[in-house]
């Protein structure tokens, strides 16, 4: 038995799915020899979607490194793969599965054998393969122990690599997935590949027609997956070496559509921006959302009050649920300067006549640091935090990981400038600070004027902005939101079947 958290044996009938092969003599004696094959995705799919037949291609990649990515517990385990072209893109051909065929056939199909390779023992799961004039069918996948994943999905209606993405709650560790079938409740069904389709611990996506390229640059493939919306998924299969894992699911796919939302930026505080949207359905019934004290009226206009500096999101959702909910970001600003560089803490302290929480806003909001005329984003993927959460300088900062990690910072580099963006606050902080010496200099640059403070000695140096603009918004009582993080363990699966 596999011993999956939750397990439930799926029907008799698909256990004795179509097809079905004996691991031993059948009896007219008939003897199966039992291996790998290289099956291109047409073929591994076809009797899959034998409800809704369709052509699938193999997947073309732009990227040097990941469609090639095949081995024990790779991105793409259990796929093959063309010869590398000459700038390093290649083709996720197919397959890598088990297979049981008879040596008749096998001689039949000569050296279009698929690249069969014997196993040494009868695997878990299989597909059957018949030879009719030199040409091989595939049958469905041999399993006598489908087995039910008892998790839930949750559907995202925007991703990196399509216009949904399917993420399980929980999934099997270390379970790599050869293939998978997203099955809906009129009876359709749709195959997914590597690179296009199939992620990391169980994650699907695909493409409606709106987002035609994923994030790594590869074009996605729209035929057949743009029926999906509007439909409900009832069952997630997924092919792993030991066959079927099926989660059932109730979840309907909202429809997207070709729209534009935007929200202009405004000024931190008590005021209003006008939001535009267009190409909306006639049955589309606006709900909003975006943060206390925000409210959107008839007219699309914004109005808010007390909003401190940074960037905010608005999300229009069809309150009937029929269609996909769409974002716009924004961003409310100021000139304000709330906060210095004091060189004894070798930290960002508030500013003169400003509060710990106007501080901590702006380093919340950090965007950009620029140390000695080098960028470093402190956001996003490869972010590198050169100042801590709680706006101290880390000394201890690099670029790049393992072997080839450069420190930020060298005491013996003498003196360092840094330029601090945030977002939401258009006069950034300058400071130096000397990592040999006592010197501290400290500048802030605005639009209207420019100070400069110098100091022989390591005593605190503090820096106001030197715009006139009042402050914005009353930050008395405001909480600083912080993002909680939540991970779910999984336990390690091993088992197998035993035929």
């Amino acid at each position: 038995m596999k011993n999956f958290k939750t397990i439930a044996v799926l029907t008799a009938s698909m256990a004795l799915a179509v097809n079905a092969v004996p691991f031993a003599a059948s009896a007219e004696d008939t003897e199966y020899l039992y291996g790998t094959m290289e099956i291109p995705y047409a073929e591994f799919y076809q009797a899959e979607l034998e409800a809704t037949p369709y052509e699938i291609d193999a997947v073309s990649s732009a990227t040097t490194t990941k469609w090639s990515k095949n081995g024990e517990g790779e991105l793409f385990e259990g796929s093959y793969h063309s010869e590398a072209a000459e700038d390093g893109s290649g083709q996720i051909l197919g397959v890598i599965y088990p297979v049981a065929v008879t040596q008749a056939d096998l001689d039949a199909l000569g050296e279009e054998n698929y690249h069969f390779t014997a196993l040494e023992e009868a695997p878990e799961a299989y597909k059957t393969v018949t030879v009719t004039d030199g040409k091989a069918e595939f049958s469905v996948i041999q399993d006598d122990q489908p087995e039910t994943f008892d998790t839930t999905i949750t559907l995202a209606t925007s991703s990196r690599y399509g216009d949904y993405q399917i993420n399980p709650a929980e999934f099997p560790e270390n379970t790599a997935v050869y293939g998978a079938l997203v099955k809906t409740s009129d009876g359709n069904v749709y195959a997914m590949r590597h690179e296009q389709n199939i992620w990391r611990q169980g994650a699907l996506s695909w493409s409606c027609g709106l987002t035609l390229t994923e994030g790594h640059g590869n074009a996605l493939d729209v035929e057949n997956y743009d029926q999906i919306s509007g439909k409900t998924v009832s069952e997630v299969v997924y092919i792993t070496k030991s066959g079927y894992l099926t989660i059932n699911t109730d979840t309907y796919v909202p429809v997207k559509f070709e729209n534009t939302l935007e929200v202009e930026n405004g000024t931190a505080g008590t005021g209003s921006v006008t939001l535009t949207k267009t190409g909306y359905p006639e049955d589309y019934h606006f709900a909003y959302e975006i943060a206390d004290n925000f409210s959107v009226g008839e007219d699309d206009v914004i109005a808010y009050a007390d909003a401190v500096p940074g960037s905010y999101t608005l999300t229009v959702s069809d309150a009937d649920g029929k269609y996909a909910p769409f974002t716009a970001s924004f961003v409310l600003s100021t000139e304000d300067l709330p906060v210095a560089f004091d060189d004894d803490q070798k930290k960002l302290i508030p500013a003169e006549n400003f509060t710990e929480e106007e501080s901590a806003n702006f380093i919340k909001n950090i965007s950009n640091v620029n140390v000695n005329g080098t960028d470093y984003s402190a956001s996003g993927k490869g972010a590198i935090q050169i100042i801590a959460s709680d706006g101290v300088l880390n000394l201890e900062a690099a670029s790049g990981r393992g072997d080839t990690a450069t420190p930020v910072f060298n005491a013996e580099n003498g003196e360092y400038t840094l330029t601090v963006t945030a977002t939401g606050y258009d006069t950034p902080l300058t400071f130096s600070f000397n990592a040999s010496a006592a010197e501290t200099t400290t500048t802030t640059e605005s639009s209207t004027t420019k100070t400069t403070t110098k100091t022989s000695t390591s005593a605190s140096t503090t820096t106001s902005s030197g715009s006139e603009s009042p402050k914005t918004g009353d930050s008395k009582g405001l909480a600083i939101p912080a993002a909680i993080l939540a991970a779910a363990g999984l336990t390690a699966i091993a088992a197998k079947k035993k035929k």
